[in-house]
C-alpha cells in the first residue's frame, strides 16, 4: 500500500464524516420541530421510546455517530435528553463509544426492530 493510497483512503473517510456531519445537523433541526410535537412518557423502558420516536431522530443519532465516531457520546447523551428521549440515551452512548462502530446504523435497526416486534 503507497501512500498516494493511504491518502485517497483517508480523504475519502473524510468527505464521509463531513457530509455525514452536514447531514446530521439538517436532521436535528427537523428532529427538534418533530418532537415539540409528541408527548413520550418519561417512564417507558427502551423498546416502548423507540415506537414512539420518529425515525428521524434515531437516523440523525446515527449520522452523528457516523460522523464524530466515540467523540458523538456526549453530544448524544445531552441532545437525547433535552429530547426528552432518557430511555435512549445509555444505549446510544454506549454504541457511540465503541470505536469503529459509528458505519454501524445499531439505534435505526434497534427502531426498525422496535416496530416490527410487538409485546
Amino acid at each position: 500500500m503507497t501512500i498516494d493510497t493511504i491518502q485517497t483512503y483517508a480523504l475519502y473517510l473524510i468527505g464521509t464524516m463531513m457530509v455525514a456531519l452536514i447531514l446530521a445537523i439538517i436532521l436535528f433541526l427537523f428532529a427538534i420541530w418533530r418532537m415539540k410535537r409528541i408527548d413520550i412518557p418519561q417512564d417507558l423502558g427502551f423498546m416502548e421510546t423507540l415506537r414512539y420516536t420518529p425515525f428521524i431522530v434515531v437516523l440523525f443519532i446515527d449520522l452523528l455517530d457516523l460522523s464524530l465516531d466515540f467523540l458523538a457520546a456526549p453530544f448524544a447523551w445531552v441532545i437525547l435528553d433535552r429530547l426528552g428521549l432518557k430511555a435512549l440515551r445509555g444505549f446510544s452512548t454506549i454504541e457511540a463509544l465503541i470505536p469503529f462502530t459509528g458505519p454501524i446504523p445499531t439505534l435505526t435497526l434497534s427502531w426498525i426492530f422496535a416496530r416490527l416486534v410487538r409485546d
